[in-house]
């Protein structure tokens, strides 16, 4: 049967069910009307609400046990913090190769999940194994430091690098493999797909909404093991909750090309070859014969050198078609795109690290002798995720889709655009509670009484936490997006793992700009701006320093992003 809104007429109905390049479970032709859409995106959210939940659950937190339960101070727990994230943020990038070139979506998020689930209960056990008593520890100017025995430390840091390995291959794949199940080339499908990305952030800052909610008080008021163990619960749910799925997927097809990283990587190897040859009048004349059959950009045109054999003609010496080359240019343009994003992913580093670190110091009671954890203050962050995205997706983008005709209601790129303008304006609120904050410690003479609780509301970092989640509605999901919807069909996993890769990358720049500050401005027996007295330090002058490094970075992404060429097909 035909499902209403596609294409075609009724003396077709059983080709216009086929959902060409797909299968269904069993290997057969896949079918809009049994298989893929909605009725699989569920069961994939479900699987990210879940992942989400056990990930933050370690993330969270995780500055807190670092600088509590094993000694660090705070500029290293950050930096371990920031190299442990970015680490997550890079490793989408081999899952993805390993998924797009050898094992396919599917088998990859399965193989990742039990490589999760033994990360997370090694956890739980370098958690509940014995450590040193708070009468053990040592202290010294009023900062306790306690380190538990090295082995288990290192069982520790063993653990959770194999939760980001779990991670790098799960992440990208189940994205991509959940945006898999919408056809581009349907209409009513191409619209869903846009949603779903939406929908999908959705179901990920819940996940990490009630982890906030729950986790975080497990862990700082109760156990660390049982903070850690309900993570591992959950994901073993998770992949459970994916295995159920199976029978609705849609699986694509690997065709019988090479590799699309064969293929351009050729491209660069073959133009780098002919980087001295000029190429003939012949092969111009070819070359203007065959370019109205494709889609060729003017940029780049470099690779364009590509198509020559090395003595100049376009006979048979040469290795790459037209496709080939523009596949290689597509891939090329992203990465303006990707570098002027960084800075959003430095500033949003600071959410899980420096932000939580302030609200210690700070009045978090909410009465009957009750106080919040700090972390759990990043759980406003998915909260006004979750409140705005049904607005934005339900109400924003449709009034956008009238006036604009696009299917998405704005361009990706203008999505981005503004998010990373909200991001700016986070960091300059941040700088100026945080201004706030140590003039209350100085006017009630706390200067140097750092376990003494400020008088003065956490509640006064909830703004740059807002203001956080509502760039995020618009830059993450954007970029998730972008990065999916212009590379190549084949290299879709690859596209994600980019996106993730910005903000892996962010928190290692996020790392190196703290040690490298930490050493300018800790020498000579000054308090550096990251002193483990947080009333000492200057949180504000480092949040004033991101301020100005995102109006950079916005500046050049404007720039970019106006002469950017988006890809044939692309929704926008």
């Amino acid at each position: 049967m035909t499902i209403a809104g596609t294409p075609g007429g009724p003396e077709s109905p059983l080709l216009e069910d086929i959902v060409d390049g797909y299968t269904d479970h069993k290997g057969r032709p896949a079918r809009r009307s049994t298989s893929g859409c909605w009725r699989s995106a569920y069961f994939i959210i479900g699987v990210e609400v879940a992942e989400r939940f056990a990930y933050s659950g370690i993330q969270a937190n995780l500055i807190n046990y670092l600088t509590g339960r094993l000694g660090l101070s705070m500029a290293t727990a950050a930096e371990n913090v920031n190299t442990w994230s970015g680490t997550g943020g890079l490793l989408p990038l081999v899952g993805a190769f390993v998924a797009d070139s050898y094992l396919g979506r599917y088998r990859t998020i399965i193989i990742a999940s039990f490589l999760y689930i033994l990360g997370l209960g090694l956890l739980t056990l370098s958690a509940v194994l014995p450590s040193p008593s708070p009468s053990d520890c040592q202290k010294s100017n009023q900062i306790t430091s306690c380190s538990p025995p090295q082995l288990q430390i290192i069982l520790f840091f063993f653990s959770l690098y194999l939760v980001a390995v779990g991670q790098g291959g799960h992440k990208p794949c189940n994205q991509a493999f959940g945006a898999d199940q919408f056809d581009g080339r349907n209409p009513e499908e191409c619209k869903a797909k846009s949603s779903f990305f939406n929908w999908w952030y959705f179901g990920l800052c819940f996940g990490t909404v009630i982890n906030y909610s729950v986790l975080s008080y497990i862990q700082e008021n109760l156990n660390w093991g049982l903070g850690f163990g309900i993570p591992c619960v959950v994901m073993i749910a998770a992949l459970l909750l994916f295995l159920l799925g199976t029978r609705t997927y849609r699986y694509s097809v690997k065709t019988d090309e090479k590799s699309p990283f064969v293929r351009i990587g050729k491209v660069f190897i073959a133009a780098a070859k002919n980087w001295r040859t000029m190429p003939s009048l012949v092969a111009t004349e070819e070359l203007a014969r065959e370019a109205p059959h494709h889609q060729v950009s003017q940029q780049f045109k470099c690779l364009n050198k590509a198509l020559l054999a090395p003595d100049g003609s376009k006979g048979n010496g040469r290795q790459c078609t037209i496709d080939n080359v523009e596949e290689a240019k597509a891939v090329l343009r992203l990465f303006p795109i990707w570098t002027t994003c960084l800075v959003y992913a430095i500033a949003f580093a600071q959410s899980s690290t420096f932000f939580t670190k302030q609200g210690i110091t700070m009045d978090r009671s909410i009465g009957w002798g009750i106080d919040i954890p700090a972390s759990s203050l990043q759980g406003f962050i998915g909260l006004s995720i979750v409140l705005i995205v049904p607005i934005y997706d339900r109400i924003l983008v449709p009034i956008a889709r009238t006036l604009t005709r696009k299917p998405s209601g704005i361009t990706m790129l203008q999505r981005i655009g503004t998010g990373m303008f909200l991001s700016a304006i986070s960091m300059v609120v941040a700088a100026l509670v945080e201004m706030k904050r140590l003039k209350t410690a100085q006017e009630h003479g706390l200067v140097d009484m750092p376990n003494v609780t400020l008088p003065m509301s956490v509640w006064w970092l909830l703004p740059q936490y807002i203001l956080f989640g509502v760039s995020d509605v618009v830059t993450i999901v954007g970029l998730q997006e972008f990065f999916y919807d212009q590379v190549p069909t084949e290299l879709r996993s690859v596209g994600i793992a980019l996106y993730l890769s910005i903000l892996g990358v962010g928190n290692f720049l996020s790392s190196f700009l703290i040690s490298a500050i930490e050493k300018a401005t800790g020498g000579d027996g000054q308090h550096s701006w990251f002193n483990d007295n947080l009333n000492r330090a200057h949180l504000d002058n480092y949040y004033w320093v991101l301020a100005g490094l995102s109006a950079v970075g916005l500046s050049l992404y404007l720039y970019f992003a106006k002469s950017y060429i988006y890809n044939r097909g692309s929704t926008l």
